[in-house]
């Protein structure tokens, strides 16, 4: 783990390069469309809101869009976690959300009735979630598979010293400390990404609590947001909880190792991560990956991903075709030259088969019936090559 505390670093003076407005204009990329000057006429201001998992990166994104554009195009990105992204959403009081949990059937069969077209679910980034604790003596390192986490979050496993705990980690001297759950209290794409892989390996949390952005926790105090959890797990001797692994790494928490499918022990990486999300993606890319049969895959992750109407004429939020074309271009170069960016920052960057399904989907976004997205990708070259 000493390479990932390298990385801490790295994420550390990314936001410092953020709060000073030190923006690197030569990342050697191509920016679609990206000139003009920028005066208070010309200027966008691009508005979103969602997930608190990959605001560190959006933010970074917008601070280095911000330059590349010369000042043109701003972006206001809302960290509230996934339910209240989804919920401005569909509100249409932002031009799109963050969600680590894709929109269900009926809201997008709503959206469908309510704008004339669908909801494109967009995979901008990767989300790995990581068992984090507070165990005195006890650094990182802790084993833990997807039993022991249901009988820890149920209640059942109750100090850590206890000999489910101690099988899967026999040389450590584990205290006889009362284990305190911490989970979230608000929306939340991580807690879908967390749930989602205890439903999978437990047919008695399936049955009992199921997975969801929100559910009834049967033990534990809550935190709000990735902030909250941290701030609860690091104040408290003897607490476990879930966050994000750019979290863990940002904040210095300790964080433990997962048993996959595939019964590897894995150390949550990026490669790991990028490993569980090599599959067959569906066209729509909605599909969660928690527990992926991928022999060295990280097994509690997912996408996290951009939310927008296919007919953005359609979003009240965006007044204009200039704004709607200035929205596409940003997301085209997030998942493009952008992520370039995402392991400094600590993040995976995407596989290449959700790049062909986010280039599917860009193609068919819509200005008053105007293909624009087909227009803007039309002389990408790495849209034309996939």
């Amino acid at each position: 783990m000493y390479t990932n505390r390298i990385i801490t670093t790295a994420i550390f003076m990314a936001f410092l390069s953020i709060s000073c407005g030190n923006g690197d204009n030569g990342n050697g990329g191509s920016l679609p469309g990206s000139g003009g000057g920028s005066s208070a006429e010309n200027r966008i201001d691009l508005l979103g809101a969602g997930a608190t998992f990959p605001a560190p990166l959006i933010t970074a994104m917008a601070d280095e869009y911000r330059d590349l554009t010369n000042n043109r195009v701003t972006l206001n990105y809302q960290s509230i976690g996934s339910g209240g992204g989804i919920r401005q959403f569909m509100e249409q009081t932002v031009m799109f959300g963050m969600s680590e949990a894709f929109l269900s059937d009926e809201v997008m069969n709503n959206i469908q009735q309510s704008t004339g077209g669908r909801a494109f679910n967009m995979p901008i980034t990767l989300a790995d979630v990581v068992p984090t604790y507070n165990i005195p003596g006890i650094g990182e390192g802790v084993v833990f598979d997807g039993e022991l986490l249901v009988e820890i979050y149920m209640g059942d496993v109750t100090r850590w010293n206890d000999p489910k705990i101690a099988r899967l980690n026999p040389d450590l001297d584990l205290p006889g400390l009362p284990i305190t759950v911490v989970h979230r209290s608000d929306g939340s794409g991580t807690t879908n990404v967390w749930t989602s892989f205890l439903s999978r390996v437990s047919e008695r949390w399936r049955n009992r609590v199921g997975y969801a952005t929100s559910v009834n926790w049967p033990v534990g105090i809550g935190g709000n947001g990735n902030e909250g959890v941290a701030g609860a797990v690091q104040n408290t001797p003897g607490a476990i909880g879930y966050n994000s692994f750019t979290y863990a790494l940002l904040n210095d928490m300790s964080y433990g190792s997962v048993v996959n499918a595939s019964g590897n022990v894995i150390e949550p990486s990026f490669e790991a991560t990028s490993e569980a999300a090599n599959i067959d993606l569906p066209e729509d890319t909605r599909v969660l990956f928690t527990n992926t049969p991928a022999e060295y895959g990280y097994p509690i992750a997912g996408f996290a991903w951009m939310l927008i109407y296919e007919n953005l004429d359609a979003n009240n939020a965006i007044s204009n075709r200039r704004e709607a074309e200035e929205l596409i271009r940003f997301l085209i170069w997030s998942i493009t030259d952008a992520q370039e960016m995402s392991e400094s920052l600590g993040f995976a960057r995407l596989p290449e088969t959700a790049l062909e399904r986010n280039f599917a989907m860009i193609r068919q976004l819509k200005w008053n019936g105007e293909l624009l997205g087909a227009s803007l990708l039309e002389d990408h070259p790495l849209a034309a090559s996939l």
